[in-house]
């Protein structure tokens, strides 16, 4: 995604892989990292602790923003790199301090102390020591760290594992307060900084204090949606129009597969269509009484639907016995045809990818829709980020402002002087301009694409398909379309941290596991029902949603 969402795969495999616990409230377990410092945020803290927004309007793309509801924007576009190449910060923003970083890279790791390192160190004035670790067991080697109290001075923290990481409870023990530093006008001294949305800020904030730095911030976040392959539908006279409701998609099934010559309609698309349903993200609020999705008879009608597709033979059977990781191979060679998956996957590299299977290859996506055909088209809108840095308690003053002038370096702009050092390194040495666009030499490749520094900040997010602009209108146009139709779940953006004994309860693995066979047409839906009350008793369920009730919606509301 460099810093464009569009760009880099790994956050459509990460998310997808976190499913909807990525999107929704922000859980830290108490116990098990040190003493619980945060709970949820209160309406006037959490409004003092938040960053004044000023917009940079230094570069201008070419597809506008388009705004729909409350904190809901869709990314800009850019159908070519910015020719005028304009320097954001004046001079070089570091004071000749040596600082360790940890964060987390799904791809080849860098060489250490390479020449785009050191390029960068000279570009920040500091000797950051970049240590980059596997992003697929990073969740298994923080928890080592924060337990012996030895985290670098720089970290990712990946806000789906925030409660594996019991970020809550390293708020202030561990991390530092960054509220002095940034809160209100103070983040006016980091332009670039200020330029990123409040939203994404609200992630970061733990009992009313803020905490977390931004990372490929968006005001376009939902968990994913319906992926159709447009160039066989466009071959075939199929209109995506025509599917206004779920038995509009399921006859479209009927007419899509063709088993017998190795063709399926759908690939899983369980998780990102039950919101149509009406099911919501987590819960709901009905009538002042706080319901869990378990409870919800909209969670059963989106089951039911997608247990009938696995059983009337319009789902591939690799997707039915639970093989997601060939998804992608599936769809771009045409033997499914409808898939599903974070935004993520809307990128150059997918175009490429297809294209090396069929040439004609070409993304779409379905329009959000309501299953009945009738009600308001809504989909619930994640957080303005998932993923947050984070700076070391044991940093002084000094030391932080001169990490957070780094900081805003890092959130320059798409297109500026900056951003392309950052994600494109040195010209002549790690880049050249081809066609307008930068691109990547031999030595680019293997130390500069596989990023490391935009884990530590990065702008709001952009759209770019360098060498293909046609990707960029699908998706803008796309997400210009779906706007309005984005709306805040309740407890949108809250941090919350709760017991253990209620972490464990809102995973509801057993419940997870028996929905997962059902809408593989192996268990029945009547099996989830039967698992969702053995969890309501034995499985902690009724206990989490009164202590949510109590300790979350009577005191601070919905977060909507």
């Amino acid at each position: 995604m460099g810093n464009e969402l569009n760009r880099r795969s790994f956050l459509n495999a990460a998310v997808s892989a976190a499913g909807l616990v990525a999107m929704g409230p922000l859980l830290s377990a108490c116990g098990g990292g040190g003493a619980q410092r945060a709970g949820v945020n209160s309406e006037a803290g959490l409004k003092a602790a938040l960053p004044a927004y000023v917009p940079n309007t230094s570069i201008k793309p070419d597809i506008p923003s388009v705004a729909g509801g409350p904190d809901a924007l869709t990314n800009p576009g850019f159908l070519k790199y910015p020719a005028d190449r304009i320097a954001t910060v004046s001079g070089v923003p570091g004071k000749g301090g040596k600082y360790s970083t940890v964060t987390p890279l799904w791809g080849t790791i860098p060489p250490a102390d390479n020449s785009f390192y050191q390029a960068m160190n000279s570009a920040l004035g500091v000797e950051l020591q970049m240590k980059p670790a596997d992003g697929n067991n990073y969740n298994t080697i923080i928890p080592t760290m924060t337990a012996a109290k030895r985290l670098p001075d720089w970290i990712q923290l990946p806000t789906w594992w925030n409660s594996q990481f019991n970020t809550g409870g390293l708020a202030g023990t561990q991390l530092a307060d960054l509220t002095p530093y940034l809160s209100g006008d103070n983040v006016k001294k980091y332009p670039n900084l200020a330029a990123i949305p409040t939203a994404a800020w609200r992630t970061g904030v733990w009992g009313d204090k803020l905490y977390g730095i931004p990372s490929f911030s968006s005001g376009f976040q939902v968990a994913g949606i319906i992926y159709y392959r447009r160039d066989i539908f466009e071959a075939k006279g199929i209109s995506p129009d025509q599917v206004k409701s779920a038995d509009d998609l399921m006859n479209l099934g009927k007419e899509l597969t063709d088993a017998k010559n190795g063709v399926w309609a759908f690939d899983d698309v369980y998780r990102y269509i039950y919101t149509a349903f009406g099911a919501p993200l987590k819960w709901k609020v009905d009538n002042g009484k706080l319901v869990h999705l378990y409870e919800t008879e909209e969670f059963y009608a989106a089951l039911d639907w997608n247990h009938r597709l696995a059983t009337a033979g319009y789902v591939h059977p690799d997707a039915l016995a639970g093989d997601n990781a060939n998804g992608n191979t599936r769809f771009y060679g045409g033997k499914t045809l409808i898939s599903s998956g974070g935004t993520g996957a809307w990128n150059l590299s997918d175009a490429q990818s297809g294209a090396a299977a069929n040439p004609n290859y070409r993304r779409g996506a379905f329009n959000i829709f309501a299953a009945d055909g009738k009600s308001a088209p809504r989909i619930d809108m994640g957080a303005g980020s998932s993923l947050m840095s984070y700076l070391n308690v044991n940093l002084k003053p000094e030391q932080i402002e001169e990490l957070l002038s780094v900081a805003n370096y890092l959130a320059a702009p798409f297109g500026s002087a900056e951003y392309t050092m950052i994600n494109y390194g040195v010209e002549g040495q790690h880049f050249t301009m081809v066609n307008g666009e930068p691109t990547h030499t031999d030595a680019g490749k293997k130390e500069v694409q596989a990023q490391t520094y935009p884990f530590l900040a990065t702008p709001a997010s952009a759209v770019s398909s360098p060498g293909n602009p046609q990707v960029t209108r699908d998706y803008t146009d796309w997400q210009a379309a779906n706007v309005k139709a984005l709306a805040k779940p309740v407890f949108w953006n809250m941090n919350i941290s709760m017991p253990q004994a209620q972490a464990t309860a809102d995973a509801a693995q057993s419940v997870e596991d028996t929905m997962k066979d059902c809408i593989h047409g192996k268990k029945k839906v009547s099996d989830v029902r039967d698992a969702v009350a053995a969890w309501k008793t034995s499985g902690g369920g009724d206990k989490l949603i009164q202590w949510t009730t109590e300790n979350v919606l009577e005191k601070h509301g919905t977060g909507q």
